[in-house]
């Protein structure tokens, strides 16, 4: 396998030309950082990934996590990139310098994980959930539960989960059953099932931090009668060494893809014995998991986004090298004594590498778009900024954890297309990346539950607020493409499906103001889908913008070809992508309803 499996220039161009990275910089929280410092960590992250994560890609397939005698056994890689993900400061990065973390600006963090999930989508959960895990103690645990558990976590010494899934309940976690009765002695006894919990056990791990959701004896039933508790596999003693805490791996599931991340079935307190500690108020503890959540939804984008991209390098390296077929004559016709050509010479295999290219770098775009609100609402200094960026930011979560989980897919498969017969053999990675991104659509909440929270939650949130910022956003590249000749065609496209939204929206909202959410949210996910193309449109035209004037710039950081690389492909979004709304549009204006169960009994 050769290290092409991410695009490091696109990477950093996106980052610090059309997200502009160094203008954090100036912001109080990050001052000690300097553009130098962060490319000297994304570097450092590329050879860390070349060295100790992308060789083992493959083996870790072939040889996936099992349950043995009531743990987990998985590769020996594991430890090492969590040993090293704490020494090298990834999993602290982001946090404050007083809880032993780096300060650095979230989008610097997110493009070097990239590099990671794109080198080995296999290994990046296990530190990535335990910063999660770490996150909520830090914001919302007492001063002991902080002492005693965040800075193992953050050496990757211990690892972290989060626990909400439970066997009988799934993604309503208003049905979770896990139960937590208080004693006198300050903790809780913790008894219940959780299912599919990532990194939930392995071998070589000295002790897992859990994360729990849970009900007190006596809570109000629903979403408001949940708590968070802080579950140890193993609790310290006075002494400090550990001891066993009757937290049980029951199982373990063996996947389709993403076979090196172990996902277990854990069972707490068979023995009465499982201790648990509450972590900030009692029955907010989803509201405080939301907190990990935007965040682990943001990650599971970044991490689609960047199998895509191994994927689309992969299949673009075997285009230029394959030899297959000769190009058609003007009349039609080959020459069969002609020398063969490479298929990317053939206009079909353009069109599918063209059309991964154009997920795959819109995708990251759309990552580090969602990073940096992430970073100028943690340093925000006034009331009117810190809500203009939390709404910009709900509003785009739900995208930015559907759209390269859906398309990410199409991508994989189209790399997959571009292999031909070989594409489906293990001999080539690319049956790999196609089984290990089907997760993404599932993690952290379905593209149903996502596509309900956009349509249902973020659209209507403040009277439409939300959606009238990022609209103005859009409209901001769509005037700045207009002043260009080349590319004020693609201005007015793109403005006319933003009056389009309004018009889909003017169609639905009846619906919801009349009680009638069932029928409101029926179409949803088109209108995710809808909503996705259009702003990777935006993305793609600020983009074009970019790289126009770059162009004509003498002391250009890229090549003539880089820039026009841009340019073109966002013709062809433009072109293949964008007028898939117009089908969408007619759907969810259509009056015809379909889905909903009536009276009448139709067999599916």
């Amino acid at each position: 396998m050769s290290k092409k499996y991410v695009d490091l220039e696109t990477l950093k161009y996106i980052l610090y030309d059309i997200h502009k990275l160094e203008d954090l910089l100036s912001r109080e929280r990050f001052q000690e950082h300097d553009m130098e410092s962060l490319n000297l960590f994304i570097d450092s992250v590329k050879d860390f990934s070349d060295r100790e994560m992308y060789p083992y890609f493959q083996e870790m397939d072939a040889n996936p996590a099992y349950h043995k005698d009531g743990t987990v056994i998985v590769h020996e890689q594991v430890q090492k990139v969590m040993h090293q993900s704490g020494e090298m400061g990834i999993i602290s990065a982001c946090f404050d310098y007083d809880d032993g973390g780096l300060q650095m600006p979230i989008s610097a963090f997110q493009a070097a994980v990239y590099i990671m999930d794109a080198a080995n989508n296999h290994l990046p959960g296990y530190p990535s959930l335990t910063l999660g895990a770490a996150e909520l103690i830090i914001e919302f645990g007492s001063q002991v539960l902080k002492d005693k558990y965040v800075p193992n976590m953050l050496a990757g010494v211990w690892g972290g989960t989060m626990c909400l899934t439970e066997p009988q309940a799934g993604s309503s976690l208003s049905d979770v059953v896990t139960k937590a009765t208080p004693t006198n002695d300050g903790y809780y006894k913790i008894t219940g099932q959780k299912i599919f919990i990532s990194g939930g056990d392995y071998k070589g791990a000295e002790n897992i931090v859990h994360l729990v959701l849970a009900r007190i004896e006596g809570a109000p039933k629903g979403t408001k009668g949940i708590s968070l508790f802080v579950v140890p596999k193993n609790r310290l003693k006075e002494d400090g060494t550990l001891e066993y805490n009757d937290v049980m791996t029951v199982a373990d599931f063996q996947k389709m893809g993403q076979k090196g991340y172990c996902t277990t079935h854990l069972g707490f307190g068979d023995s009465d014995d499982c201790r648990g500690w509450l972590v900030g108020e009692e029955h907010k503890g989803l509201a405080q998991m939301f907190l990990m959540m935007n965040g682990a939804r943001i990650a599971v984008g970044r991490g689609a986004a960047a199998i895509a991209m191994a994927a689309y390098r992969t299949s673009l390296q075997y285009a230029n090298e394959r030899p297959q077929g000769r190009k058609l004559s003007a009349d039609g016709k080959k020459n069969p004594t002609e020398k063969q050509s490479l298929i990317i010479e053939h206009p079909d295999v353009r069109r599918m590498l063209l059309l991964q290219k154009s997920i795959v770098e819109g995708s990251l775009s759309l990552v580090l778009l969602a990073s940096k609100y992430q970073d100028i609402l943690t340093t925000a200094t006034s009331k009117e900024e810190k809500e203009k960026y939390h709404l910009l930011l709900e509003m785009i979560i739900p995208i930015v954890k559907t759209y390269p989980s859906e398309a990410g897919a199409e991508s994989v498969d189209n790399g997959l297309q571009v292999l031909g017969g070989y594409g489906f053999c293990t001999d080539f990675t690319l049956q790999q990346y196609y089984r290990d991104i089907r997760i993404s659509a599932l993690y952290e909440g379905t593209t149903g539950i996502q596509s309900q929270d956009l349509l249902g939650r973020k659209v209507p949130m403040q009277n439409g607020k939300g959606l009238e910022l990022l609209s103005a956003e859009i409209v901001k590249t769509i005037i700045a493409a207009s002043n260009d000749e080349n590319l004020k065609i693609y201005a007015k496209i793109l403005g006319d499906k933003l009056e389009l939204s309004q018009k889909i929206l003017g169609h639905l909202m009846p619906f919801a103001m009349k009680g009638n959410y069932e029928r409101y949210l029926a179409d949803a996910n088109l209108f995710m889908e809808y909503m996705s193309i259009v702003v990777l449109s935006w993305l793609w035209l600020e983009m074009a913008v970019d790289a126009k004037k770059s162009l004509s710039n003498k002391d250009k950081k890229y090549t003539a070809t880089f820039y026009e690389s841009k340019i073109h492909t966002m013709k062809f979004y433009f072109k293949y992508e964008l007028p898939k709304t117009n089908s969408l549009a007619e759907s969810l204006m259509n009056n015809e309803v379909i889905t909903i169960k009536n009276e009448k009994e139709y067999i599916i």
